[in-house]
């Protein structure tokens, strides 16, 4: 990979989930002075959700017209709306519920019984996505190196033909999941990957390696302006000191 990523190590998860809020809502202040509209793109997991409680919580989100911002999920567990295991629902208790976001920039993934299949629910969102490009996704990795529900070693991590595609076999349960694919993550302006904890440790050094995508799917994202690994000093702990380079890697509290 050649396009330009960052390593932004904080202290701990606290201050990792607080500092991404910031720059997360001062980037959407800069973006919406550019542009009429933006998309974004929230992800779960428990520094994910973290995160989203953090912008919550900043006073510097009363200063934004969220009804110029549309939200999307990079994954949906396969669930009833309303169940307490869905991205969206856990996204809306830690944050949209806070926001004037209209309905209709909302996004979420179908749930059972809203389509005759989990194939076609897949093949309904992708027609609801279109070519929609991402301004900021905010994405959240495995300890296996996973992103949104795209898994080691399964033929998902690989697809190129399709925007969205169904997970019938997760490793971890439920089952059965939506998710977009890596051209998708990829067209992203800006992918934002927030890590925490030792058991992450593996994930980001192999990443960071430019492992085998298929064994390690995060090692295949990369947005086209930037991609930027946001961590806590323990998820860092196995990065080779080789690859933090200030040509390509490096920590910092520069703006993204």
């Amino acid at each position: 990979m050649t396009n330009e990523r960052r390593v932004l190590v904080h202290p701990d998860p606290q201050s990792l989930a607080a500092s991404v809020a910031a720059r997360f809502l001062t980037k959407v202040i800069d973006l919406l002075d550019e542009k009429e509209s933006i998309d974004v793109n929230v992800t779960g997991g428990t520094t994910g959700i973290a995160v989203l409680a953090a912008i919550a919580a900043n006073p510097a989100r009363e200063g934004i017209d969220w009804s110029r911002v549309r939200f999307w999920w990079g994954d949906e567990r396969y669930v009833p709306r309303g169940d307490a295991d869905r991205n969206d629902r856990q996204a809306h208790e830690a944050l949209l519920d806070a926001l004037p976001v209209p309905a209709e920039n909302l996004h979420p993934f179908p749930a059972p019984g809203e389509h005759a299949s989990i194939d076609a629910a897949a093949d309904a969102f992708a027609e609801e996505l279109g070519d929609t490009v991402f301004d900021i996704m905010l994405l959240g990795v495995g300890p296996d190196g996973h992103v949104a529900s795209l898994f080691p070693d399964h033929p998902t991590v690989l697809e190129t033909g399709k925007t969205v595609v169904a997970e019938t076999n997760s490793p971890k349960p439920p089952s059965e999941r939506l998710s977009l694919t890596l051209p998708v993550i990829n067209r992203s302006e800006r992918v934002w990957l927030v890590l925490a904890g030792a058991d992450k440790a593996g994930a980001l050094g192999l990443a960071l390696a430019d492992a085998n995508v298929a064994s390690v799917p995060v090692a295949g994202v990369q947005g086209r302006r930037r991609t930027v690994f946001f961590v806590d000093q323990e998820a860092a702990a196995e990065v080779p000191e080789g690859l933090i380079d200030r040509g390509q890697y490096w920590t910092a509290k520069d703006e993204v």
